[in-house]
């Protein structure tokens, strides 16, 4: 079989065979590197305070590296928009936040999380002893939550949702952050929001590695197929030469015993 092999044909052809081999590996390293880079945590200075403005911007998704950055905005409390938001986990308990709106001085609206309370009846108590005017607020930015439809039924809020604050927001108008910042010291008698720093998770994009594997395998199938069409060729001219060989009355079925 190897004497066929060495011939010109099939040297050249495997040439092809190992040239694409050569590709489809390419591709599945590719497609591995592809999958490792999606894995791999992107470092951010998330404890470093920036101005809300460098991080995000009003009427604008969220981005991943702006979630839970610290952020700096100086602006107006609206005295009018304060509201409070139930089912809130602080350490190990359940409460309620008190939620603010402030026109930052770019003229956009964010939410802040100013405190927790662990009351409903202490939550009310703080709302009603705080005041609007202009301040600075210092927290994290976080990604606004979605709205919940149990609120509407039940009467009450649970989750903190930007999309659906601005409806409620005396006298709203112009544009407005899709996150919301939680102050990192609370007013009054309310208790600081727990903000950790974010935890950043790590997924391998397993399709791309089982495209990877993939490729792997068609790069060793070109090689096969090489051999393959090779060995058929030297079992075809085996053939031939034993039929050459062969006695008439076993080659040419027309000669009879």
């Amino acid at each position: 079989m190897w004497s066929v092999a060495r011939r010109p044909k099939w040297i050249a052809l495997l040439v092809l065979a190992l040239v694409v081999a050569a590709a489809f590996a390419a591709l599945g390293q590719w497609q591995l590197s592809r999958s490792i880079e999606s894995g791999q945590v992107v470092e951010r200075e998330s404890e470093k305070v920036l101005p809300l403005s460098d991080v995000a911007e009003p009427q604008q998704p969220t981005t991943q590296r702006a979630n839970g950055q610290l952020v700096e905005v100086s602006g107006e409390v609206i005295e009018e928009d304060f509201s409070v938001i139930s089912n809130r986990v602080n350490g190990d308990e359940t409460g309620f936040w008190v939620v603010g709106h402030l026109v930052t001085d770019d003229a956009a609206s964010v939410a802040i999380a100013l405190g927790w309370a662990p009351t409903e009846a202490a939550a009310g108590a703080a709302l009603r002893s705080l005041a609007g005017g202009p301040t600075t607020v210092t927290g994290r930015y976080l990604l606004g939550e979605a709205p919940q439809e149990a609120d509407f039924e039940d009467g009450e809020r649970s989750a903190l949702a930007p999309s659906a604050l601005i409806n409620e927001w005396d006298g709203f108008e112009g544009s407005a952050y899709g996150g919301y910042i939680v102050q990192d010291s609370a007013p009054g008698a309310l208790e600081t929001i727990d903000s950790p720093t974010p935890i950043e998770t790590v997924t391998l994009n397993w399709l791309n590695i089982f495209y990877a594997a993939e490729w792997v395998v068609f790069a060793g199938f070109a090689v096969f197929m090489w051999y393959r069409l090779v060995r058929d060729a030297w079992e075809r001219e085996i053939e031939e030469a034993a039929l050459e060989t062969a006695p008439a009355s076993e080659s040419d079925p027309r000669v009879q015993k």
